[in-house]
């Protein structure tokens, strides 16, 4: 039954996507067309960050992923780097009282052993502090690259057929998909990035398959539940087949 309240429709309630994943990108240009630093737009990004988490709960959304730093962005100058460190350090130990507050569970994905020790420590403390939650769980790709995340699973499993635990022949899917960081998470159902840049950007390789994508033209800095919301109602007019002839939206 729809809720009469909720700014989805009720088309859009009845197929809701389990998981959204978020490519946040365009920090840089929207700073640049205010001719502000980009460190602005890396500020005014992690407010956008705050508002999605929000209303992504508010909506009944269970897994929010969001592409918060790549492998590749090691790349990009250090000052950057620190100040984007700084600003995840700064999110996870101000927001812990309203994740809480919201029943939000906080998992991470990726490289993490690459992340300054004083980040790595406030992830610690802060998915502990919200380990009891059972409403949305938000998930940090932090130092996080598809094709790294696929090699460390077929080096994990060549290591089990080294050893004899495991034999070859009895490979499949599922068994990749558990050596993934995401084996406790379900593969998102939505994939939608900011900018208008039509990539996906390493990000959730193998766990996309399936995934329908919208691409807005909406910087991340922009973005707000409004825009969450009109991707939310795009979705809900597709129709999901997962390479079958399955008919009617989303079935």
């Amino acid at each position: 039954m729809s809720n009469p309240s909720s700014p989805l429709s009720a088309q859009a309630q009845a197929v809701l996507p389990k998981h959204v994943a978020v490519i946040m990108d365009g920090n840089g240009r929207w700073a640049k067309a205010r001719n502000l630093p980009r460190v602005e737009g890396h500020r005014q990004g992690a407010e956008s960050v705050k508002a999605i988490v929000r209303a992504a709960g508010e909506l009944g959304i269970k897994y929010l992923t969001l592409y918060a730093f790549s492998v590749e962005n090691w790349n990009r100058p250090k000052d950057e780097v620190d100040t984007l460190m700084k600003y995840l350090a700064r999110y996870l130990k101000s927001e812990a009282g309203e994740l809480d507050r919201n029943n939000v569970r906080l998992e991470v994905i990726g490289q993490i052993y690459r992340l300054p020790e004083a980040v790595q420590e406030q992830l610690r403390k802060t998915i502990a502090h919200l380990s009891r939650n059972n409403g949305l769980t938000l998930v940090l790709a932090l130092s996080y690259g598809g094709r790294a995340e696929i090699v460390e699973a077929v080096r994990s499993i060549a290591g089990q057929v080294r050893e004899g635990r495991l034999d070859p022949g009895e490979i499949t899917e599922q068994t990749v998909a558990q050596h993934l960081y995401t084996r406790n998470i379900p593969d998102p159902d939505l994939l939608v990035r900011t900018s208008g840049e039509m990539r996906v950007s390493n990000f959730l390789l193998w766990q996309i398959s399936y995934a329908e994508f919208v691409v807005t033209p909406t910087l991340w800095p922009d973005f707000r539940k409004a825009e969450l919301c009109a991707a939310v109602e795009a979705y809900a007019r597709r129709h999901r087949r997962f390479g079958g002839l399955q008919a009617g939206p989303n079935s």
